[in-house]
């Protein structure tokens, strides 16, 4: 089979699904839709085969993203729980969580914008003060920095290969 063809009927296989209701639809009526959408015969063992393999593959991605979308709000809900433990620092930000003794993750109020600030912070008079040595991010930058987590673990991940 082509590239081409392979591409259409992937293609056109997971339109279908994308728009089915999965508890009642199967595999013989994808591929007798998408056989009648693309003019193509798909009851033929090759492409049965490949329109069968789409469909699993199209399910399991299904299923992991539910998994993940479950694992998500657990945390949150994990996250609320925390924070109806919430701990403040001396400047009234509520801390998330500490990397080390001298940096930590807060949120904080600044001008009327909330800021994501990961920041080092000193001990002057008894009190822990924030430094200058950090980084306070907006909602956009924050969101724009977890979307690319993956990317930024794949690369730490591949640097630490050559290293070693």
């Amino acid at each position: 089979m082509k590239a081409e063809t392979k591409a259409k009927i992937e293609d056109t296989v997971r339109e279908i699904l994308v728009k089915s209701d999965m508890t009642e639809t199967t595999e013989f009526q994808i591929r007798k839709q998408a056989s009648e959408k693309m003019g193509l015969d798909l009851s033929q063992p090759e492409y049965k085969a490949f329109v069968r393999h789409v469909v699993t593959t199209f399910l399991e991605e299904q299923d992991q993203k539910s998994k993940e979308e479950q694992e998500e709000e657990e945390e949150e809900e994990n996250e609320a729980v925390k924070n109806d433990n919430a701990e403040y620092d001396d400047e009234g930000n509520l801390i998330i969580c500490q990397l080390n003794k001298k940096r930590r993750v807060t949120i904080q109020d600044f001008k009327g914008k909330t800021l994501v600030s990961i920041r080092e912070y000193y001990t002057k008079g008894g009190k822990e003060l924030p430094s200058a040595k950090g980084i306070s991010l907006t909602e956009e930058q924050w969101s724009a920095l977890r979307k690319n987590v993956s990317a930024i673990d794949t690369a730490v991940k591949k640097m630490q290969s050559r290293i070693m």
